[in-house]
């Protein structure tokens, strides 16, 4: 495939999204839709800034966001 619709497009996010069902959902049963909405934000919150990641060299999504974000320089 090629351009719009290619699978390169979604393979990050499939990527996230298997994570959160096995790390969290399958494990973790809800009786609730808010319930369920809950536990996957405190799983994404903890999987951007306690979880280091392989591909970020074992730094956490926040801490690699935190570096290319340009610095601002307070006025003296």
């Amino acid at each position: 495939m090629d351009g719009r619709g290619a699978w390169r497009d979604n393979v990050i996010i499939e990527r996230l999204w298997k994570s959160v069902k096995y790390e969290r959902v399958y494990l973790h049963a809800s009786d609730s839709v808010n319930e369920a909405r809950k536990s996957i934000m405190q799983y994404l919150d903890w999987y951007n800034r306690s979880r280091p990641h392989s591909q970020l060299e074992e730094k956490t999504p926040d801490e690699a966001y935190a570096v290319m974000l340009p610095t601002v320089q307070l006025a003296a």
